[in-house]
């Protein structure tokens, strides 16, 4: 399984194995398989056929972790596609640091960056607008307050300092790139009532069966914040067209849009120059990010 940062913690299926059979006996003759496909905050372990074992790879995944087990059993009854609730919290032990939880599996495929032929763009995209709308629906009263997406002028050092680092890769399209982030800070910022948001909705953390959404993983960034945060999968996943269609379903005026668009294109600069080693496809997807956003800004200037 990848290292995907210096100072994480190293799991293995015999950890994970001798993990579940002291603290739940219940699940100890389930066999234990990692999963390649895993994330950069956490390493998933299949656990029979039903069941999924995620544990933090680094200090900053736990509380996540943890917002997930008090949360997601909450609201996962009020969302239209599967996710991975959790079913058990397992503590610190043989070895391992931190606390890590037992979910129920969720089957599917993850897309790739643009959609597939055979995917259906535009029906994904009313998928990710119903998936986006239930979110919103929730109850916000009571419900924790996300510590990420800040408000986007508190990130344009980070962006500044990216942009400096990927300057010989970016130096084609550095201008507007640099456009794209302007825009976004100079729009309205969100100053709407709270509003439950998933944070990650990015392809690695959605699942589709015969073309269509079916699942949605890796809660750990919910709670309340800026609903644009959420439709930088318009740009992650999407081709032009389904993104049009997508706007249109989840209703983004012009200041959202741009802050969306300043919210993926934040995400792709941060992730381009740290995982380009460490994580090949999600560097991949950064570069996917920054082209549609270039070719969208000449379409529109050009229009």
């Amino acid at each position: 399984m990848a290292r995907m940062h210096d100072d994480e913690v190293e799991t293995d299926v015999a950890l994970v194995t001798r993990l579940v059979s002291t603290q739940f006996p219940r699940w100890a003759d389930l066999p234990v398989s990692r999963v390649d496909a895993s994330g950069t905050d956490n390493a998933i372990y299949r656990l029979g056929d039903k069941l999924s074992v995620r544990m933090p790879r680094i200090h900053w995944a736990v509380a996540p972790v943890e917002r997930e087990f008090a949360w997601l059993p909450r609201i996962a009854p009020h969302l239209p596609f599967d996710v991975p609730t959790p079913m058990a919290l397992g503590a610190p032990g043989e070895g391992y640091p931190w606390p890590w939880t037992v979910c129920r599996w969720v089957p599917g495929e993850n897309p790739t960056s643009g959609v597939e032929a055979g995917v259906d763009a535009p029906a994904l995209a009313r998928d990710l607008a119903r998936f986006i709308g239930a979110m919103r629906a929730l109850d916000p009263n009571g419900a924790p307050i996300t510590a990420w997406p800040r408000p986007l002028h508190q990130e344009d050092d980070l962006v500044r300092s990216n942009l400096a680092a990927l300057a010989g890769e970016l130096h084609a399209v550095r201008e507007e790139v640099v456009a794209v982030w302007d825009d976004a800070l100079a729009a309205r910022r969100w100053d709407g009532p709270p509003t439950w948001i998933h944070g990650d909705l990015a392809p690695g953390n959605l699942l589709l069966r015969d073309g269509r959404l079916r699942g949605v993983l890796d809660f750990s960034a919910m709670g309340l914040g800026d609903p644009a945060s959420d439709y930088r999968v318009a740009w992650n996943l999407l081709p032009a067209g389904a993104r049009r269609v997508f706007r249109q379903a989840v209703g983004a005026d012009d200041a959202t849009w741009a802050r969306a668009r300043g919210w993926v294109l934040l995400q792709a600069l941060a992730q381009l120059p740290y995982y380009t080693e460490r994580h090949p496809p999600l560097a991949a997807n950064a570069r996917h990010v920054i082209a549609e956003l270039v070719a969208e800004r000449r379409a529109r200037s050009s229009a």
